[in-house]
């Protein structure tokens, strides 16, 4: 037997595994390229060298948003898990069941009260890695608790808005939130209430159809998909190429539909002063 080939090498093997684990370094999406992934994480999960900003969950999203130790989360009411019992490949209840234990969290929402910069806020966030972040009666009841929490508090809400839309698994329980989401920000402009929405990657189906293009201010990230139906439903629809970037962040901000491009490291700033100025309240000061 040869010790070296049979014992030592094994040995440095595990070793050179345990070292070098599969999440030391990730691959950027637009470049293809390996980054570090602390790198990545220290510059709020956005590639240093294409800007690419990832998906991030729904914690990290307020954890990077509000002021360190300012964070309250807000109960959101139970709703019955599958209302229609619904089954395709899989038991929807299942999917749930799946979801929670990868996310950690009850739905694809999640609600909190804070401060940004020393203003109090109420920040409603929409979690992708939650079966895409699609909205279902949970997602639409988190929405409405938000807006009670604002309204309760005399604060602005702000919405990170992010998924595929209506949840199918829920029909037309997951359609009438639509209009039960729209009926909330009226709530809003009449206490007379900022509301922002930012729009990450991707926003896209009912929820671009509702609550997510009905801020008084439309904020989105760098390269984000906003839109409702996909790009070849539409050119096959419409039977014409569609141009470059369409339904990208860029473009629309060119056309109108989005107010302002907000890199992620220049988004909590950014909503700081805006809160600010519609509330008219100054910001904390700092150093």
């Amino acid at each position: 037997m040869n010790w070296l080939t049979t014992v030592v090498r094994p040995k440095v093997r595990s070793l050179l595994r345990r070292q070098a684990p599969d999440t030391l370094w990730i691959k950027d999406p637009e470049t293809g390229e390996l980054a570090y992934q602390k790198d990545v994480e220290a510059n709020l999960w956005v590639f240093p060298g294409s800007q690419h900003h990832m998906r991030i969950t729904a914690a990290q999203r307020l954890s990077i948003t509000l002021d360190p130790g300012s964070q309250e989360d807000v109960h959101v009411p139970e709703v019955t898990a599958d209302p229609l019992r619904f089954r395709d490949t899989k038991r929807y209840i299942d999917r749930i069941k799946q979801a929670r234990t990868l996310t950690g969290e009850p739905d694809a929402v999640k609600v909190a009260c804070g401060t940004i910069e020393g203003i109090p806020v109420t920040v409603a966030v929409q979690d992708f890695q939650f079966m895409t972040g699609s909205a279902g009666m949970a997602a639409g009841e988190a929405i409405v608790s938000a807006v009670e929490a604002a309204t309760s508090r005399c604060t602005p809400l702000i919405l990170f808005a992010c998924g595929g839309g209506m949840r199918m698994q829920e029909g037309i329980l997951s359609l009438m939130q639509m209009s039960r989401t729209t009926v909330a920000v009226r709530r809003l402009r009449a206490a007379k209430l900022p509301y922002f929405v930012v729009l990450t990657d991707p926003t896209t189906g009912g929820i671009t159809a509702s609550y997510a293009m009905l801020g008084d201010v439309h904020i989105a990230e760098p390269g984000a998909l906003i839109g409702f139906a996909g790009q070849r439903v539409i050119e096959q629809t419409i039977r014409e190429k569609l141009p470059e970037g369409f339904q990208r962040a860029e473009y629309l901000r060119e056309h109108g539909m989005v107010d302002m491009v907000v890199p992620r490291a220049e988004m909590r700033p950014t909503l700081a002063s805006l809160c600010g100025l519609l509330t008219k309240r100054p910001l904390a000061k700092t150093g």
